[in-house]
Formats: C-alpha cells, structure tokens, sequence
C-alpha cells in the first residue's frame, strides 16, 4: 500500500509518502524553491518523495490532502455572516484557495501528464487539525494518549483536542476561528515589530531578557473558560474578514495586521524595523509568552482531567514553542510527551497520510517515528562532481580523521558548515544541515554572527548534547529528539557552555542517539574526549534563507559568509 500524503496551497507546503506503513521520504518545498514557508503546490516534493520510494503516479493507493473546505462549512457561513464588513477580495481569495484545494486531480494531472480521472477515488480530504493530530499519535510510541493541536487556524479550527487509542481518533472539543492562540501571539509579535510570517519564534528568544510585568493586562486580552479551553477578547483584533493571510501568485505567505486600534491604544505604538528594542518590548514579550504557557497549560490540565491519561501528543504551529513544551511536564500531570519534528504546517503531509492510513484504512500502527531525518542526499561521488565542476580544491577524508580536523578547527575558535546524511524534515536542524562551534566559548554567538547569520543578539544558539549526559548537564532528563523543549540547564554547568546557555539559563536541547545519527555522535563524541564536553553547538545552515538542501546551496552559503570550514560527507573544503 503506498499513501502520498500531501500539505498545499498552505503555508510550508510539503509531501511526504508511506509505502506498507513506512514513513519513506517527506520534504518541504521550500527546500527546492529556496523561499522560505512557500505555500503552492509541492510538485518538486512530491516528485522527490515519489523517486525516494522508486514508484510512479499510478502505483500511488491514495493521496491525502491535509485540507477540507467542507469542514465546518456552516459556521463559516454565519462568521461571515456576522462580519459583513469584511473586504471581498478576502472572500474571494478564500474561496479561490479551497477551489484549489477540492480539484487536486487536475493538479496531479497536470505535473504527472495523466489524465484527471486515474486520480479519481484515490484522493481523501483530511481537516487541518485532524491532520495535526495524526501527524504527532500515529507517529508517537504511545497506544493510547491525549491529543492537543493548536495553531493560528486551519478549516476554521484553531486548537482542537481528542483521544487516540490504537488505530483511531476521537475528537472531543475544538476552538473556532478566530478564537486563536496562535492569533494573538502573532499579533503581539507584529506589535513588537518583527511583521514577517514565522517571525514568532523571535518573541520567544526574546522574552526572557524581560519581566512578565503586562500578564494581568494581557488577561483582558486572552479568557480561560470553564470547559478548559478560551476565548480571545475580539476587540484587540482586526476582524478576520478583513484579511488574515493571504497567498499571493507568488505563493509567499503575507501576513495582515492582526492588532486593532484598541491593542495599540492598550500596549503602544507597533515597533518600527530599525526602531530600539526597549525594556517595554522585552517586558511585553515575556508577558506575552507567559499568556501563552498559561493557556496551553490550562488546555493540557483539563485534557488530562477529562482523560485521565499520562500521556500527551502535540502538534501545530503553537507546538514550536519550545519554551512552553520543556514545561508541560513540570506544569501539568502528562508523564510522557511526543511532539513530532514537524509540528507546524509542513507536518500536515506527514498527518494527512497517517490519518488515512490508519483512522480510515485501519492499517497496523507500526513503531514510533523517532528519526527527522527522511530528505534529500547526496554521495561522496556527487558532491566531489560538483566540486570539481565549480573548480574547488577539496580533501577526501576516513571519518576518524575527519572528525579530528573538524574538531581541531572548532576548538581553535572555528566555524563549520556540516552537511551529513539526509536533510531534516521540520524547522530545525539537527545535524544533517547544521552549523557547528564550540559550545564553551564566551565568544561564540558573536563569531557566529559575525561570519554567518547575522541575527539579532537576544536570539539563542542550541547545544546537541549526547543522550546519555542529559542528566548530567539539564535539571530535566528527558528524550528531546527534535530539539522540541527548553530545559534549564544546571547552574553548576552554565560556565562550561555559555555559547548554549541562553539569558534566563536554558538551553533548546537536542538529545542524540547513536542509534539515529551515528555519524554525528560519533562527531560530538570526538569532542568530548578531546575537551570533556558532550556537546556542539549547533544551528541551521542557511543565512537568511531555508536551509541547505544541496552541496551547491551549501557551497554557495560558505563562499558568501567567513565559515572556515564545509564538511560535505566526508569532502574537506577549507579557506
């Protein structure tokens, strides 16, 4: 049974396929378009995945589409209905997108030159959030658990939680658009100035160089309600129906205003680009993240309550906080917590598929998905053609010796690009696609930005820490495959790792198994007998774009930046 599953038409559009109930290849498109949460439809993905997997269109059982325009069809309707103001061309847009989204067979038509009707019966619409939280159960160890997925808003659904057991998935309660978490912190983030899709992770950063001074304000903004979920207050917001994110021609995601008069009027001016952070801002974002640790900890305490389980599956764009998600344990009465590595859109092939793999074709659960690691490679042999052709001198090396220079070069205050395997699937890199330093030096954020990324300072660098010296460096111990929780690091353990060691003493952990990323163990593990330290620190290849796919992409972003080494497999090239 082969099962393409297939996020489009949406933000980090992306695809990913299971041939006999094996995850084989999932990959965003952005990583071939080189735009970043390019949201069309994932052709090259596709095509990618379809050759991962050595099958044609046609030998394709199903196609899940992480998107149903009929979900909640009437309550759409008497939204619209109630905002009369809004602007047509919203509505027009909207409409056009689910258009797009319920003729999937003349797309596939088109890229695979097949008439539209081989695709007919072969095609399930699967809800946006019921995709989520196929992509984090179905993928989890667990047999049964709790299920949260909550984000900004997809099929007029922004947070919705269930029971899965098994092969199936019990939706118990769902929050409407635009009653959104996600919303308002997009909003805030907006407000602090940073306007841009995604930049919410910078509020993240952010917030711990301030005081959660605003939280009692802020809750006029966002409403705990008894049957434990919320409510936003609607009179800090633009109304949806003026416009929340809309898809250009170009396919980039473009981001309306989402503050109205009445949030400015209560907590300032929105922040201009070039305009100081000030303490007010960093007050305000940590305010804002704490709002939000309070709400998803209210959701998760009442889901645990209602299910009486210890065990909890999270996914949706909310799910990348990881600030919030390296506390669910300490904070609510979950035990266990599974996040997978593509808890945002992207994700959303991965869950369409799941979801039609087991809650409608009751195909056996097989083990859990614990590797990130299902995107594009390349071998020694490619990645030395394309050297050669560009006329770039390199060295070939064994990986005893390779780790040794590259070691050497980290602890001499170098930089490394490090491209090893296949490539991430999700957001973050994870030592496939990762720049690499040493997590010891007082300087190494400064080097970093200085040679490659070019960041804003508050924003913190993470350590891959080896699996077994968890409990020696972080006050939690705890599987973090995804580098999908902060923890605290010990106190004790702060002035061995400053590079890793963020304002507030956390760090956003990536735990690594030898089992699953032998090569770059054996990497770190080269520079813990060589300083005492089981730890790299690690950041994504790319400098303000997505990260590296190709050795030419990664060829191209060493030359334009001062790293001083680029490690591809085992080919050394050096300045």
């Amino acid at each position: 049974m082969i099962i393409l599953g297939i996020n489009a038409y949406h933000a980090d559009s992306s695809a990913a396929i299971f041939v006999d109930g094996q995850l084989v290849a999932a990959i965003e498109e952005e990583r071939f378009k080189r735009i970043k949460h390019w949201a069309g439809f994932p052709r090259l993905a596709i095509e990618f995945c379809l050759k991962e997997a050595g099958i044609s269109y046609e030998q394709v059982d199903h196609f899940a589409i992480g998107r149903d325009p009929k979900a909640k069809f009437f309550k759409k309707l008497l939204y619209l209905a109630a905002n009369p103001k809004g602007s047509f061309s919203v509505v027009k847009d909207r409409l056009g997108n689910s258009r797009k989204v319920s003729s999937l067979d003349i797309e596939l038509a088109n890229i695979s030159g097949l008439r539209s009707d081989v695709f007919k019966g072969k095609i399930a619409q699967v809800e946006h959030h019921r995709s989520h939280l196929a992509s984090a159960f179905f993928a989890s160890p667990f047999d049964e658990a709790a299920l949260l997925s909550i984000d900004g808003s997809g099929d007029f659904t922004t947070t919705m939680i269930g029971i899965g057991k098994d092969n199936n998935i019990k939706v118990l309660d769902s929050v409407d658009f635009p009653h959104s978490i996600g919303i308002f912190y997009t909003a805030f983030t907006q407000l602090l100035g940073f306007p841009h899709y995604g930049d919410e992770y910078k509020v993240m950063g952010m917030a711990p160089y301030g005081q959660p001074k605003y939280v009692d304000k802020l809750s006029d903004v966002v409403h705990l309600t008894k049957d434990g979920l919320f409510k936003l207050n609607l009179k800090y917001f633009r109304s949806g129906t003026q416009g929340v994110i809309s898809y250009g021609d170009d396919n980039i995601p473009k981001v309306e205003s989402m503050y109205s008069d009445e949030m400015v009027k209560q907590f300032g001016e929105p922040r201009k680009k070039d305009e100081e952070l000030t303490q007010y801002h960093k007050d305000l974002a940590a305010s804002v993240q704490r709002i939000t640790e309070k709400v998803i900890f209210h959701i998760l305490d009442n889901l645990q309550k209602k299910t009486g389980l210890t065990n909890v599956c999270i996914a949706g764009g909310v799910a990348q906080n990881s600030v919030a998600n390296g506390k669910i344990l300490s904070n609510t009465s979950f035990k266990n917590v599974y996040i997978p590595s593509a808890g945002h859109d992207a994700g959303i092939s991965i869950g369409a598929a799941l979801y039609v793999q087991h809650q409608l074709l009751k195909y056996p659960r097989q083990p859990a998905i614990k590797t990130a690691y299902t995107g594009s490679r390349f071998s020694n042999t490619e990645i030395k053609k394309t050297l050669t052709e560009k006329n770039i001198s390199y060295a070939e090396l064994e990986d005893p010796v390779l780790f040794e220079k590259i070691t050497n070069c980290l602890v001499n205050g170098g930089v490394v690009g490090w491209f090893n395997g296949r490539a991430e699937f999700g957001p973050r890199a994870l030592g496939a696609r990762s720049i690499l330093a040493d997590p010891r030096r007082n300087d190494a954020k400064e080097i970093l930005n200085l040679k490659v990324k070019r960041r804003e300072s508050f924003r913190p660098f993470a350590p891959s820490i080896l699996k077994e010296y968890v409990s020696e460096y972080f006050e939690l111990n705890d599987d973090v495959p995804f580098m999908e929780k902060v923890f605290l690091i010990k106190k004790e353990k702060r002035s061995e790792i400053p590079a890793v060691t963020h304002v507030d003493g956390t760090g956003r952990l990536q735990s690594v198994d030898k089992e699953i990323s032998p090569r770059y163990y054996a990497l770190i593990e080269t520079f813990r007998k060589k300083t005492g330290i089981p730890i790299l620190l690690n950041t994504s290849f790319n400098e303000n774009e997505p990260i590296v796919n190709s050795p030419t992409e990664a060829l191209e972003c060493y030359l334009r930046t001062n790293m001083d080494m680029l490690v591809l497999e085992n080919i050394v090239v050096e300045r």
